[in-house]
């Protein structure tokens, strides 16, 4: 235990920077798990699209969708989300996969949908990027609404 003291004396800046990394480690588990968001992973999302009827919802920019989708995604930018949540009702009782390029974008937008009384909202862990990395197809055809 007087070892660790020393490292710490000796070394405060690692030892700080650690704890800094630590705790973001912490706060994003956490906060994924007090949110109601639940974070699934590619192959998750293609089990709920196809199995449970989910509905993807894509948060990403203009210029972003246009260079490729998941098939048959609903496309809103997170900015325009608060003013076209009303699109979304139809889809309230199943369940949404929200996604964007690496998964920032979509937690902000879920917490959004979890204020309008969503339940079933799923976060694309990874994003986009996550998908075309697992081999999934994307589509480069036009959106589906805006």
């Amino acid at each position: 235990m007087e070892q660790i003291f020393e490292f710490i004396g000796n070394h405060t800046s690692l030892f700080l920077a650690f704890t800094f990394v630590l705790g973001l480690l912490m706060w994003s588990f956490l906060s994924e798990q007090l949110s109601g968001i639940k974070g699934v992973l590619p192959q998750e999302a293609t089990l709920l699209i196809n199995h449970e009827e989910a509905f993807v919802l894509d948060v990403r920019e203009d210029g972003e969708y246009a260079k490729g989708h998941i098939l048959n995604s609903m496309h809103i930018p997170l900015s325009m989300l608060p003013d076209k949540i009303s699109r979304l009702e139809k889809y309230r009782q199943h369940p949404i996969i929200i996604s964007c390029q690496s998964g920032n974008r979509s937690g902000a937008a879920g917490r959004k949908l979890m204020k309008n009384g969503f339940e079933k909202v799923h976060n694309l862990k990874g994003g986009i990027l996550a998908w075309q990395n697992a081999n999934l197809p994307l589509s480069k055809g036009k959106s589906r609404s805006k």
